[in-house]
This record gives structure tokens, sequence and C-alpha cells, in this order.
């Protein structure tokens, strides 16, 4: 069996290395694009730029040339606010064969230009400008290209059949080409210039463009993803529509600095992230995990963002609760691993998976998203009191919590299980999802079912979040079962997971109750849940923040002295963000603030030395080296939402800070300012009917904490 076999299913092929390591990322809703930096779209390296749309890549090839040949590069990046990709271009020395001398100087002749996404439509500003002394007639080529390749196909999926491309349709300034899907769905991409080509044809637009001295033009590209009309709004329109959206969007946060330029741009950059994943979304306020590989409905991609963004923008939470509350499982379907009150792993839109070719059109092959469901609206409803919304969704909530006794726990010990019962569905259902995840201390894969630890965790917060929930709702009896099952379930737990002779708690239980002996981040996630007593907290953060699992830029996900530890591998032995505040936030919880800021400053310093200070899904686990940046994994989705987010659960885990949203009140619990984080500003803090500004200031011996603005009824309580 091969690698791409054995560690990884629906495997991201790297059969050469990416085209550009700096490439330039757009997404508006269902549609996203991946240009090289001078803006083009080529057929290189793994073949992953394009434009998408629902899955599907409607747009291969974009190639900008003038004079025969692709322009120079001066700079080029995506704005902060992340809608605009722009480029600097100039011409090369243009040569005069006839004269034998060089006819247009390098550097005459300065192209501008801008793109950016909206309503299933990518739109292209070319500005060129002359800084020439003599008129200048340029030649421009514009090469086009669709392929309608599926995303699975894409990432290296080989299909035994595809469907037809239909005839092209040639107008004057526009082309229109067309797929029918084996799903017998026709996709149509239109490419259309306000500007008149010279020469039009199903592969190029070509134009002269005649300028003078010191003069300059523009003309404009619509490129549209199955358009419902010939006539699209035109660019100009479309620029002040979608900024007007994106600025309405982005007030629903609130707005946070610090003493500190690198932190700054690092969370500017992150929460125009998590914006740009979710504006545009149909589902409403619902951000999807990642681009170029997953971007799409993700259950449990959704609610940890949710989590992470939670006490400064829970609208995102609620966004969340509501969509998977309304695709939950309500019948048994193995293909599809679904369940009465499972909740939604995967929504996919394109043909293969309509057509079954791949399981992920509406998949619940994840056995942590229930529990998790459970816990975020817990935690929703603590920070907001938003009694409607627990109404709700009540019922969901209820449903879920039979999903994990009656089918989670198959085998009736306590513990949630899961084995894979589909033919083409995941092998591992847990967030770290390669098939050889899961193992025992000498390398053997362990067989199903399997309890993995984490997951006992969210499933005894989700059920103490439901009694909680219970409990308000005036079903006291309900509170008290769940409250007794939740310490049940941590007496189990602490008996069968922990290892004392690695002074962890064991990975997972495999289908034979045998311990699989490995220390793993998977642990942190057991503090996150409050599974873990004080006693085996201290112990497990003496662990994950050991050499063996500290990279000097982040917690690994796997010990370095573990069988399947590599560094390079997706799973064993990498950094994930997420992963880190999770695990920064388990340990905040038992009073380790100040390891909690180390992990922030060790991802502060990964946001400084990757581009657009951006974290990715995940980079490689090898030992810092001074003088050297991160190592990056090749295939990693930049930006990822959860990666996005985790700076502000981060700064949570070390200021402390909660919302009681029924009382009112802001607490902040022994807070912490990591070192160079001196000044702290919250401006924009909401909870219920108030809004206020926090300033939190690093003292010697202390933390002083301020409120310069309060507008509202509502309570600021320091302990």
């Amino acid at each position: 069996m091969d690698e791409a076999s054995i560690t990884q299913q629906y495997y991201i092929a790297t059969r050469s290395s990416p085209s550009d390591e700096r490439a330039r990322v757009l997404k508006y809703g269902k549609m996203f694009a991946v240009f090289d930096r001078h803006g083009d779209i080529e057929p290189l390296g793994m073949g992953e730029q394009g434009v998408f749309f629902q899955g599907t890549r409607f747009l291969s090839e974009l190639g900008f040339q003038s004079w025969g040949a692709p322009p120079l590069l001066l700079s080029s990046t995506v704005k902060a606010d992340n809608f605009t990709f722009t480029a600097d271009l100039t011409n090369l020395d243009v040569y005069d064969a006839a004269e034998h001398a060089i006819a247009v100087p390098r550097g005459t002749i300065h192209v501008l230009r801008s793109k950016f996404l909206w309503k299933a439509n990518c739109y292209e500003e070319f500005r060129i400008v002359n800084f020439g002394l003599e008129p200048v007639n340029i030649p421009i080529r514009i090469a086009i290209g669709a392929d309608f390749a599926d995303i699975f196909e894409v990432r290296g999926t080989r299909r035994e059949g595809r469907g037809r491309r239909l005839d092209d349709k040639i107008e004057a300034s526009a082309v229109t080409m067309a797929y029918e899907g084996l799903d017998h769905v026709i996709r149509r991409t239109r490419v259309e210039s306000d500007l008149t080509p010279t020469q039009i044809s199903a592969e190029e637009m070509q134009f002269e463009i005649a300028l003078r001295s010191k003069r300059a033009t523009e003309f404009h590209l619509t490129m549209s993803c199955n358009p419902e009309r010939t006539a699209q709004v035109g660019y100009s329109r479309a620029v002040a529509a979608a900024d007007g959206e994106l600025k309405a969007a982005v007030t629903e946060s609130c707005r946070i600095s610090a003493s500190h330029d690198r932190f700054n741009r690092w969370i500017r950059r992150s929460a125009a992230d998590v914006e740009m994943m979710t504006i545009g979304n149909p589902e409403t306020d619902f951000p999807y995990a990642g681009v170029p590989w997953f971007s799409t409905i993700f259950g449990r991609d959704g609610i940890i963002t949710a989590m992470e963004m939670l006490w400064v923008n829970p609208a995102i939470a609620k966004g969340v609760l509501q969509y998977l509350a309304s695709t939950q499982a309500t019948e048994v379907d193995k293909e599809a691993e679904a369940e009465p009150g499972k909740i939604l792993h995967e929504m996919r839109r394109g043909e293969m998976a309509s057509l079954g070719e791949v399981p992920f059109g509406r998949y619940y092959g994840s056995v942590d998203a229930t529990p998790l469901f459970i816990m975020l609206a817990g935690m929703y409803y603590d920070y907001t009191g938003d009694r409607s919304l627990l109404e709700e969704i009540w019922p969901h909530v209820d449903l879920a919590l039979h999903w994990i006794d009656q089918y989670g726990d198959t085998d009736k010990d306590g513990f949630v299980e899961y084995s894979r019962h589909g033919k083409m569905g995941l092998v591992q259902q847990g967030w770290k999802d390669s098939n050889d995840s899961v193992f025992h201390a000498d390398g053997t894969i362990a067989e199903p079912p399997i309890a993995l630890c984490e997951v006992q965790a969210y499933v005894y917060a989700a059920k103490l979040a439901a009694a909680k929930l219970s409990g308000i709702r005036g079903d006291e009896d309900r509170r008290a079962a769940l409250e007794s099952e939740a310490a049940e379930l941590q007496e189990s737990f602490e008996k069968s997971f922990w290892c004392e002779e690695l002074s962890t708690y064991a990975l997972a239980l495999d289908g034979d109750k045998r311990p699989c002996r490995v220390r793993a981040s998977n642990a942190g996630h057991c503090l996150f849940g409050g599974i873990a007593s004080r006693a085996k907290a201290r112990v497990v953060a003496h662990t994950l923040m050991s050499k063996d699992f500290l990279s000097g830029w982040g917690v690994r996900t796997l010990g370095t002295e573990e069988a399947r530890y590599n560094p390079l591998s997706y799973h064993n032995g990498s950094v994930w963000p997420h992963d880190n505040a999770i695990v920064a936030s388990g340990l905040a919880r038992y009073g380790f603030r100040e390891l909690a800021g180390r992990i922030l400053l060790g991802l502060l310093d990964v946001s400084s030395a990757v581009e657009l200070h951006r974290l990715p899904e995940l980079f490689c686990g090898l030992e810092r080296r001074r003088g050297e940046g991160p190592t990056l994994y090749p295939v990693a989705c930049s930006p990822q939402a959860w990666s996005a987010a985790a700076v502000f659960m981060l700064l949570q885990a070390c200021i402390g800070i909660s919302i009681d949203g029924p009382g009112k009140r802001i607490m902040l619990e022994k807070p912490l300012l990591p070192e160079g984080l001196n000044h702290l500003w919250i401006r924009g803090l909401k909870t219920r009917d108030c809004s206020l500004d926090l300033y939190i200031e690093s003292k010697t011996s202390n933390v002083k904490v301020e409120v310069p603005r309060k507008q509202g009824e509502c309570d600021v309580v320091v302990r």
C-alpha cells in the first residue's frame, strides 16, 4: 500500500512543488480564487490555481501578456481587509529587430492590476499608464481557459469518466465556455471585456492600446460562474456594493489592538480572514473551513472557530448552531455515516459529490462534532443569555444527547467510540483524520472502534453544558441526571486513560479497550473540556510544554519520541494553530496562564515570519533554528478559519476574559499580558444591551484594567 493510502484518505497529491509559495487568495461566498503574484492562473505546480465556484474550477487559465511576454512583476498583495488583490507590473525591454535597438525601455509602461470577487463574479481592472516621452502602441494578449475540474480532481483524485465540453459561444467582447457533467448539470464560465478586443477566440482576447505620453487608460474583465444573464454589474458599481457589504460585516466584532506592531498586524489579518471565510456565504454567519481544499461547510471547524471567536463576535456561534441544527441527521445512512442526532461533518456541492464518487455531499463522519455542538450551545448561552435561541435549538441539543448515548457509545462502556460504516468514508473520524493518526506505542495502527481521549472530554463538557441548560429551562431532574453522568464519565476516564509512565492521558482506547500509550496534543483538549483532575492537569501541562512537544514555534501534535513522529506529516508531529489555541485555553482553565502566554508568543513569531501575517492551517514541526522562519507544509490551506481565529482564543486564555450574558457581567480572571504586550485596548466589546471599551496595562507586579467607555448596564469584574 502506498504512503498516501496509509496516511490520509482523499490525499492532496503533490507530484510537483506548488507553482508559487506566495499565492494570492480571494474568497466570497461559494467562490474563491487562487492566483500567482502576477494575478495570473497558470496550469503549473500542483494545478491549485484557478477560480472555483461550488466545488468546481470555472477558470483554469488566465494569462496577461504585453508584447508577447508576461510583464515584469514589481509587487503584489492582497489588501489588509482581504477584499482586493493588486499587482504592479511593468514592461520588459521591447527590442526592435529592424532597428537593432530597444524600442520601449523597461519600466516605461505601468500596469496596475486589481481584482475582487463578488456574487459569483471575478471583477478585474487593468489601469495602464505610459510614463515614456513618446506615444506607444501596446499589444495585449489575455489567455483564458476553463477545464471545469472538480475540486477533488484538482487534489489528485482520478476519475473513470468525465462529462463533455459544450460548444463555446464567441461574441464581440465575450466568450462563454460550458461543460455538461455526468450529473447532467451544465456549468458555464463567461469572460467579458468592456473594451472590444481586436481578436477574440475561446483561448484568448487580444487588444491594441494606443497611449500618448503621460496618459492613462483602463479596461475591465468580468469572469462569471454560471451567469444568469449576459448584462453584468459594472466594475465600479460592484466595488461599491461589495465594499459596503464588507464594512457592514466588520462592525459585528469588537476591535483589539496593543502596543505591539507585530501583534496588531497578526490580529488584523486574522479578523479579516475570518470575515472573508464568512462573508457572502448563503449560510448566515457560518465561516467556511479553508482555501483552497476545504472552502465549504465543516461542522467541527465551524464550531471550533465559533468557540475561538465567541467573546469577540458571538453572531458566528449563533449562525453555526442554527445551520448545524437545521442539517442534523434524523435517520441512519451508513454511507453518509448519518445517525439520528449526529451533527454534520462536511457538505459539498461539486459534480463528484453529487454523483457519490466521494461521500461528502452531506457527510456525518466525525465523532466529535456532536458533543462540540452541545458545548457551543452552552457557551453561547453563557455569553449572550439568548433564551430564544436556547429554546429554538433545545430539541437539537436533546437529540444530540440521544446520539451520544445510543449511537456514540455502541458497547455501553460509557465512552464514545467510532468506526467506519460506509465503504468510502473516513477511517479516522476525530480531528486528526489521517489514516495513521491513531496508533499504539510500537506504531501499530489501532483497530476500531476507537475512543479518543479528547472526545470523552468533549462529551463530559457537553453533558455539563446540557445540565446547566436543563436547569435554566426548569428541568431539575434532567440537570441532576446529566451531572451524575458527567461525574461517572470523569471517574471512568481517569481509570482507563491515565498513563502514569507517560505523564499524560492515552491518545485513545482501541476496539479491545487497550490504551494507545502515545503522547499527543490531544491530551491538551482534555484540559480544555475540563475532564482532567487538577493533579493530572498539572502533569499534562508539564508534558505538553516539554522539549518533546515545543518546537520553538508551538506545540506539536505528537511527542518527538513517538514511533510515528514525523514533523513533515499532516498530523503526527506538525504544529496546528487551532490545536495550540485549544491547548492554551485548557492550560488557562487550570491556572497556567503563563504557559498559555508562551504559546501565544510562539505563534506571534510565526505570524511575523509568514506572508501577510496569516497563520496557515498547519506548518511543519521541525525544531526552530536561529535566524530562520517556520517550515511550511506544502498543501496547507491558507487562510483557514480556525487558524485565523486562534489568536482570539489565545488572547482570551491569557487575559482570562469571559462574559456572563444573563448576569450582564464581563469578568477577567487573573489577567496576564504576555511579554511585550504591555498595553491592550479592546473596543466595542458587547454583552446583551451593553457596549464598552477596556484598557489593560501590564505593570511589574500586576495588571491594571480600566473601562474608558461604557454604554448600557453591565459590570466589569476583575478577580
